[in-house]
């Protein structure tokens, strides 16, 4: 029996192992992404709405109303102010910082016209910033680091590996992959007027279940399909660190340096591994024949790779009637080929990127809505972190961003509040990749701010 001389029986046979594997799958839109198979996912964006508008760049940004958890130095410059007599704080600017995600990715096969689309909205993180005194402050917040979610579909022709060789039978195959990571943290900034250095300390975890399911296509004999399941939970302390230094120009200028980032950590994990033949019941719940395998918690470790970020930023204030404007300057290295899962090596390689951008900044005298809002623009290029086909995998994209204030009402003067938009394009592979990915994220952030701690003043 040839694979080009299909039957109309096996055609109707592969229809029907078609639908048998997607019985066992959720009804639902997600995000379809192969190259998440590697590692512990895709990486989210490690920046907020803020900086996503401005390529990324963040190592050298500080705000008083958003929250670079990226570079934790950045916590010492919350806005605080001070009794002169007592040197104790007469107020602060709290920030609750929130966004979302929705992403749309087009998958390529290159040199085809085969192309795959999938969308999801999700979750981009939450932190509250709370200044102590000036130059002190406190974040603690949650964000996702990776995702994995992949659905696959092959059909193939199996031969048989040892001699003498010979056609086995056709078959149809389904990856699929589901899970990430988290990262709750706690972190402090703390320094005086020109250097301040923090960190983070968080608990890093989350999971990565990979599952193979096979079955053969045959015009007479009825085979039990196969499942191979491997499922990974994991989790451990996780530290990261920053500092940052500013120099000043002009009374309206300054020239800002940062660093920040992690080392290459320990992760504990524990595994349960299945393999099974089974079939479907007429509800599509899958059925166990025979057990092949089945083993759980087996222990073992993850080694998180180290990652860096350094850059410079520059940043001019508004005058009465004129804009404000900064512009920064990333580079950032992650050391992929370190990393371990139980021991194994994976396709993946030591990845860098260069990113820049830079934002027009309200006028200090605003006298229309139009000159408050904040204008965002950026652009990235570098090397992923994934080598999945033994050729490097370019990454490069443009963003654009926008910063919508909230007038304040008259009963919360000091509440000042946000709406940051951010979209990215972002591409990655080319010809010489087997799949390419053509990613546009649209990021809705909300950044709510107001005075605590003020005593009130009574007439």
């Amino acid at each position: 029996m040839q694979l080009a001389k299909i039957t109309s029986l096996n055609k109707h046979r592969i229809i029907f192992l078609s639908t048998f594997f997607l019985c066992g799958a959720a009804v639902k839109a997600q995000d379809n992404s192969p190259y998440s198979r590697y590692g512990l996912g895709n990486e989210f964006p490690r920046t907020n709405v803020v900086n996503r508008g401005m390529g990324g760049v963040s190592a050298g940004y500080i705000d008083v109303t958003s929250v670079n958890y990226n570079n934790p130095a950045s916590y010492a410059k919350f806005q605080a102010y001070m009794e002169q007599r007592s040197g104790k704080v007469s107020s602060a600017r709290v920030i609750l910082d929130v966004g979302v995600d929705f992403t749309s990715r087009k998958l390529t096969q290159p040199n085809t016209a085969n192309s795959f689309r999938a969308s999801d909205a999700l979750f981009s993180h939450v932190y509250v910033g709370i200044p102590i005194r000036k130059n002190w402050g406190l974040a603690f917040g949650i964000r996702p680091l990776t995702r994995i979610s992949y659905d696959i579909f092959r059909t193939e022709r199996l031969f048989n590996p040892n001699p003498p060789g010979g056609s086995i039978d056709s078959a149809i195959t389904q990856f699929t992959g589901t899970g990430g990571s988290f990262l709750p943290t706690i972190g402090t900034g703390f320094g005086n007027d020109h250097l301040s250095v923090g960190f983070n300390v968080g608990y890093l975890f989350g999971k990565k279940e990979l599952v193979t399911r096979r079955a053969l296509i045959n015009d007479t004999v009825e085979y039990a399909a196969s499942n191979h399941t491997t499922n990974t939970t994991f989790g451990n302390v996780f530290f990261d660190a920053g500092a940052q230094y500013t120099v000043d120009l002009t009374k309206r200028s300054l020239l800002r340096f940062g660093a920040s980032g992690n080392w290459k950590q320990t992760i504990n994990g524990s595994q349960d591994i299945l393999r099974q033949t089974y079939v479907r019941n007429s509800t599509g719940q899958e059925l166990q024949v025979d057990s092949v395998f089945n083993t759980t918690g087996v222990a073992g470790k993850i080694i998180y790779p180290a990652s860096y970020t350094a850059g410079v930023y520059y940043e001019k204030g508004p005058g009465e009637k004129t804009r404000g404007f900064s512009l920064g300057l990333d580079y950032v290295t992650s050391k992929w080929d370190s990393y371990r899962f139980f021991e194994a090596k994976d396709f993946v390689q030591n990845s860098w990127e260069v990113r820049m951008g830079g934002q027009l900044t309200p006028v200090a005298q605003a006298a229309s809505y139009g000159q408050a809002i904040t204008y965002r623009f950026g652009a990235f290029a570098g090397t992923d972190y994934v080598k999945a086909d033994n050729n490097n995998l370019p990454v490069y994209g443009l963003s654009f961003g926008v910063g919508l204030p909230i007038r304040p009402s008259r009963q919360s003067p000091n509440q000042f509040s946000i709406v940051n938009l951010a979209v990215e394009y972002t591409k990655r592979g080319n010809e010489q990749n087997k799949i390419k990915e053509d990613l546009i994220r649209f990021s809705l952030g909300f950044n709510f701010t107001d005075l605590w701690f003020g005593k009130r003043k009574y007439d």
